[in-house]
């Protein structure tokens, strides 16, 4: 037998859904950097059977799509294998189905499973939706008692293991049972928010952080969430951080760390993060094009942290920001090195980090200009005792 012919019956021995599984590993290896001998093979044909049946690999039963639900607008695709504040990777959720209904409530995932497929039968999609409800909580109250022992927890990563080579399989977990126990929250907080942001200025951080700080009362821990849902609106993933800048008195790192959304910087690095691997594959594949604009957004985000914090090279951001740039200067570097030193690359022209440019200057020294005013007036107020005296 030939080898395509051994490789087809091998995948044929297994059911659909480790055909599934086994196309996310390897897509997140190769995303992650992994080279992987044959992978390439393996991937092409699981992709033509996926194609052929007008599916894709990542797409779950109905009962486990209701389950997730409320985890959708926090999915993020690929596989940032990072802290990746507030996003839960989607390539994970077939293993962590797995695990819940293999290893943590068989009986129970195997009722709700024939229940919402017969509520859906019968168009009942209401009662389907309140189906999953009911488990979602199932799940959390159970997974809540078994992660209180160190051990269960090492078992839980063993089992996990089984599903995923993923590292962050467990982290994931544990973000899915933060977002279960805030949906409701979460839910209300995603339709009051409006439908898109455009630059995200003071007027509408202003509107946007009384809704947070009201979600932040009572959930705390998943501010994260609250954030990455802010963060699906905006044009511009940088102007995320403005939620820590403006709470803060002045712009120097130490004060923007101490306010309730300094966890936004650290989410913007997560988001070059993402684009370094991005970039990876683009240029792994021949994308010349994708790769300058992912390159354009990078080196905007990298200018804006820079500016816009003040002692941010000597922060652990800053720090953080530099492994990053370095990292991604290298694989442009390698790109470029494979054309003659006479021959121009678009990945090397000066014109892809606009603040260089004579309007970028200006708009920096803007930034510069309106931060004195606004440090300078809060000063004048907290000298003469500010909106307190002026209400007395």
């Amino acid at each position: 037998m030939t080898e395509p012919g051994r490789l087809q019956e091998y995948l044929q021995r297994l059911t659909p859904l480790a055909r599934s599984n086994l196309l996310t590993e390897l897509e997140r290896l190769e995303l992650g950097g992994a080279e992987i001998p044959g992978s390439a093979a393996v991937m092409e044909t699981l992709r033509a059977e996926f194609r052929a049946n007008g599916e894709t690999q990542k797409r779950l039963a109905n009962p486990v799509r209701h389950f997730f639900a409320p985890l959708e607008p926090l999915l993020v695709d690929g596989a940032p294998e990072h802290a990746n504040w507030g996003r839960i990777q989607r390539g994970l959720l077939s293993a962590l189905w797995e695990w819940i209904s293999r290893d943590l409530l068989p009986t129970m995932a195997r009722d709700y499973t024939k229940q919402v497929t017969d509520l859906i039968a019968t168009d009942k999609q209401r009662e389907a939706r309140q189906a999953a409800s009911a488990f979602q909580t199932k799940v959390v109250k159970s997974l809540e008692n078994i992660i209180a022992s160190p051990d269960n927890v090492a078992q839980i990563r063993g089992k996990l293991a089984a599903y995923t080579a993923s590292p962050t399989a467990y982290d994931d977990l544990i973000k899915m049972l933060g977002a279960l126990r805030a949906r409701d929250a979460l839910a209300k907080l995603d339709e009051a928010l409006p439908a898109m942001f455009g630059r995200f200025e003071d007027d509408q951080v202003a509107k946007v952080t009384p809704l947070l700080d009201a979600f932040a009362k009572s959930h705390a821990d998943q501010v994260p969430f609250a954030l990455t849902l802010v963060a699906n609106r905006l044009k511009t993933s940088w102007h995320l951080i403005r939620l820590a800048t403006k709470a803060a008195p002045t712009k120097s790192v130490a004060d923007v760390a101490a306010t309730r959304y300094a966890i936004a910087v650290s989410m913007v690095l997560d988001r070059i993060e993402d684009k370094r691997l991005m970039l990876h594959v683009a240029l792994k594949n021949e994308r010349v094009l994708v790769a300058r604009e992912i390159l354009v957004e990078v080196y905007d985000t990298e200018y804006a942290l820079r500016v816009r914090l003040d002692e941010f090279e000597e922060s652990d951001w800053g720090r953080r920001l530099d492994r990053l740039m370095a990292s991604i200067a290298e694989l442009v570097e390698s790109e470029v090195r494979r054309f003659p030193d006479n021959v121009g690359h678009v990945l090397g022209s000066r014109s892809l980090r606009s603040h260089q440019s004579l309007a970028g200057r200006a708009t920096y020294w803007a930034w510069k200009g309106r931060d004195a005013v606004s440090e300078g007036v809060a000063f004048c107020k907290k000298m003469v005792g500010g909106p307190e005296r002026s209400r007395a």
